[in-house]
């Protein structure tokens, strides 16, 4: 999993700012759409070894039962276990996930979906965190936001995406120019990758008056 945006940028503190004013209506969607309570197992998908910065892995940072959530992601982030109280972590790989069918009460990714590849790649994704869990939230930036969250670069993320990629190897953002690395989304986007059957709300958050980041959650509906 790749950064959330890049950190070497001038603006660090003001975009910090930013993610963590974001994050926290997420969070808050997510308490008040999905009424967690502390009998229910979470999966949280993808969280991420760095702990440099207030709003990473807000969910095991914010939520007081963290001794329900299993944290998962392709890196080693174990050490999340010190850092939260009964958490456990289980490391994955790209494939399906070592869980069975409807094993938690709600599965959780935040900011994932857009680096897993392409949109084949982004509805198996969703298929899975579907298939392990009864509820699911699932959050990323928007790709109509004027501004790129990643890269922190205005308007070039509308193009087409073979012109987009082609400019960010220009700017030397050659990471970011991989479809694997970063696939965004918009709202039509993020709703036809749900699968059939799934009765899914995609909605957002605003960031100064437009929609900066949105999140789709339901019932997984699960086929038998």
């Amino acid at each position: 999993m790749v950064d959330y945006w890049d950190k070497s940028h001038r603006l660090r503190s003001t975009i910090t700012h930013m993610a963590l004013v974001v994050r926290r209506r997420l969070y808050q969607a997510f308490l008040d759409l999905l009424h967690p309570g502390p009998e229910d197992s979470i999966v949280d998908i993808g969280v991420t070894p760095d702990t440099e910065f207030e709003d990473t892995n807000f969910l095991e940072r914010w939520y007081p039962h963290t001794s329900q959530i299993t944290a998962t992601s392709i890196e080693d982030a174990a050490g999340l276990e010190k850092q939260f109280p009964g958490l456990r972590f289980v490391q994955t790989t790209d494939g399906p996930l070592p869980f069975d069918d409807g094993q938690f009460s709600i599965s959780f990714s935040s900011a994932v979906i857009e680096h897993v590849g392409s949109r084949e790649h982004q509805r198996a994704f969703i298929r899975e965190q579907l298939r392990i869990s009864e509820r699911f939230f699932i959050t990323t930036p928007n790709r109509w936001y004027p501004i790129e969250l990643h890269t922190i670069l205005p308007f070039i993320h509308w193009l087409p995406q073979p012109i987009h990629q082609r400019l960010l190897r220009w700017l030397g953002k050659d990471e970011w120019a991989k479809t694997e690395n970063l696939n965004l989304l918009s709202a039509r986007q993020l709703r036809g990758l749900m699968p059939p059957g799934c009765n899914a709300t995609v909605s957002g958050v605003r960031t100064w008056g437009l929609r900066s980041n949105l999140y789709a959650f339901g019932q997984s509906n699960r086929e038998p």
